[in-house]
C-alpha cells in the first residue's frame, strides 16, 4: 500500500514541511495535524458524517476557528500562519488530520480478534468475563452487531450476558447516524446488566465533552490559546449531528457530565485518550474522576474548553518515548496495561490513504492493536473510516 503524504499544518507545536494548499482553517495549538495530501476538506457545511464513500469525509477533530470566527463556522481563515515549533507533542487531530506514520515508528504485533469465547474469570465479586467496547460514534446498528457476536445482546439488543461486565471506552456520538440512540441503548443496558448481576459502565470521551460544551455553552467565545473559538463551531467541524442536538435531553447531559475519566479492571487501566494529560488533573484514579466532575459542574466555558482540549490530545504512548508514558500511568493509577479507544488503529499502524484516493483505510482492522512494549492497547477500530468497531474480551489472547 503507498502511504499518503501530509501536508504541513498551520500550527505553533509541529515542524516545518513543504506547504501544501489546504482547504482547513488555521489551526490552534491544540488542534489538526496535517492531512493526506490527495483529500480535499469541505467547509462546516458538510461537517456531518457517513461512512467513506457515502458522502463528505470526516472533519479534523477540536478543528479551530479564526478569531473573527467567534460564534460563527463559516467564517474564513486567516492566511497569516503561526511561527512552527519543533515540538510536536500536544497534537489532537483525529480522522482526515491524523497524520501517516510509517510502519517503523510503532511496536508492531498482531491484532488479536476475539473469536472464541471469552476465558472463564474467577472475580472476587462473582462477576463474569470483561469486555470493552471501542470508540462507537453513533453507529448503533454496528455496535449492536457487535455486541451480539459476543453473546452479550440478542438479536433484538437486549442484555443475556448474565454477570458479564461491559465497558464502553468513550466517543457514543458525532460522525454517525444516531448518537443518541447509542446513549439511549449504553444506558439500557446499564440497566439491564445490573438486573442480571452483571455491569455495563462507560468512559468519558472527548466528544461527550465537546456535546456537552455545543449544548451548554453553544457560540460563547472561548479562548482557545491561539484565538477565539466556539464549542458550537468546534462541534460542527468534529461532525456534530442536527438530529442528535434536537433529540439531546436533560437526562442525556446528567448522564455524559457524570461519566468516570478512568477505571481499572483486573489490571487493565481502562481510559479514553492516548494521552498523559490524566496526570494534571490528579494522582489517583479517584481524584481524577472527581477533578473532572468537579470542573464540569461550576460550568465555566474555559475550564470545560481546557478540558476537551487535552483529552482531544493523542498519540502519547507511540515511538520511541511511549513506553515509559504508559509506565508513567500505570504507575501512578495502577494496572499492568493501558486500555484506550481515541486513536484510530489504521493510523497508529500506518495503513492510511492510497494514490488513487480510494476510501480503505479501516477495512483491515480486525481486532486490537497492541504496542508500546506491549503495555497499549488500541480500541478505536476506526468505524467512521470503514473500519470496525471492537468488542473484545479482556485480558487478549494470541
Amino acid at each position: 500500500m503507498t502511504l499518503a503524504h501530509p501536508v504541513a499544518p498551520a500550527s505553533t507545536e509541529f515542524a516545518p514541511l513543504p506547504q501544501e494548499s489546504s482547504h482547513l482553517a488555521p489551526a490552534t495549538p491544540e488542534t489538526a495535524l496535517p492531512a493526506p495530501a490527495q483529500i480535499v476538506i469541505p467547509g462546516p457545511a458538510l461537517a456531518a458524517s457517513t461512512r467513506p464513500g457515502a458522502g463528505a469525509p470526516d472533519l479534523a477533530d477540536h478543528a479551530p476557528v479564526p478569531p473573527a470566527a467567534a460564534g460563527s463556522a463559516d467564517a474564513p481563515g486567516s492566511t497569516d500562519a503561526p511561527e512552527p515549533l519543533a515540538d510536536p507533542d500536544g497534537y489532537t487531530p483525529t480522522q482526515r488530520d491524523l497524520p501517516v506514520v510509517n510502519r517503523g515508528d510503532t511496536l508492531q504485533m498482531p491484532a488479536v480478534t476475539a473469536t472464541d469465547p471469552a476465558p472463564e474469570q474467577d472475580h472476587p465479586d462473582g462477576l463474569g468475563p470483561l469486555f470493552v467496547v471501542g470508540d462507537v460514534h453513533g453507529y448503533l446498528d454496528e455496535l449492536l452487531e457487535a455486541l451480539t457476536a459476543q453473546g452479550i445482546v440478542d438479536a433484538e439488543g437486549n442484555w443475556i450476558a448474565g454477570n458479564t461486565r461491559l465497558w464502553f471506552l468513550g466517543d457514543f456520538t458525532d460522525r454517525g447516524p444516531d448518537g443518541i440512540g447509542v446513549i439511549d441503548t449504553v444506558m439500557r443496558l446499564s440497566a439491564e446488566a445490573a438486573a442480571a448481576g452483571g455491569y455495563c459502565k462507560a468512559l468519558m470521551g472527548n466528544h461527550e465533552l465537546l456535546l456537552l460544551g455545543a449544548k451548554r455553552f453553544g457560540d460563547t467565545p472561548v479562548n482557545s490559546g491561539a484565538g477565539t473559538a466556539t464549542f458550537q463551531a468546534a462541534w460542527l467541524l468534529n461532525g456534530g449531528q442536527k438530529t442528535d442536538m434536537d433529540r439531546l435531553e436533560d437526562h442525556h447531559l446528567q448522564w455524559m457530565s457524570r461519566l468516570d475519566a478512568m477505571e481499572e479492571e483486573d489490571g487493565h487501566l481502562l481510559v479514553h485518550s492516548d494521552t498523559t494529560s490524566y496526570l494534571d488533573y490528579g494522582d489517583s484514579i479517584e481524584a481524577v474522576n472527581d477533578t473532572i466532575r468537579e470542573a464540569l459542574t461550576r460550568n465555566d466555558p474555559n475550564e470545560c474548553w481546557e478540558l476537551f482540549r487535552k483529552f482531544t490530545k493523542r498519540f502519547a504512548f507511540r515511538d520511541d518515548n511511549g513506553p515509559s508514558a504508559v509506565r508513567e500511568l500505570l504507575s501512578t493509577y495502577g494496572g499492568t496495561r493501558i486500555v484506550h479507544g481515541h486513536s484510530p488503529i489504521p493510523y497508529l499502524l500506518g495503513e492510511v490513504g492510497s494514490e488513487d484516493g480510494e476510501e480503505a483505510e479501516g477495512q483491515g482492522v480486525e481486532g486490537p492493536h497492541v504496542y508500546a512494549e506491549g503495555l497499549a492497547i488500541a480500541m478505536d477500530g476506526g468505524v467512521t473510516m470503514a473500519g470496525k468497531l471492537l468488542v473484545c474480551p479482556l485480558p487478549l489472547h494470541a
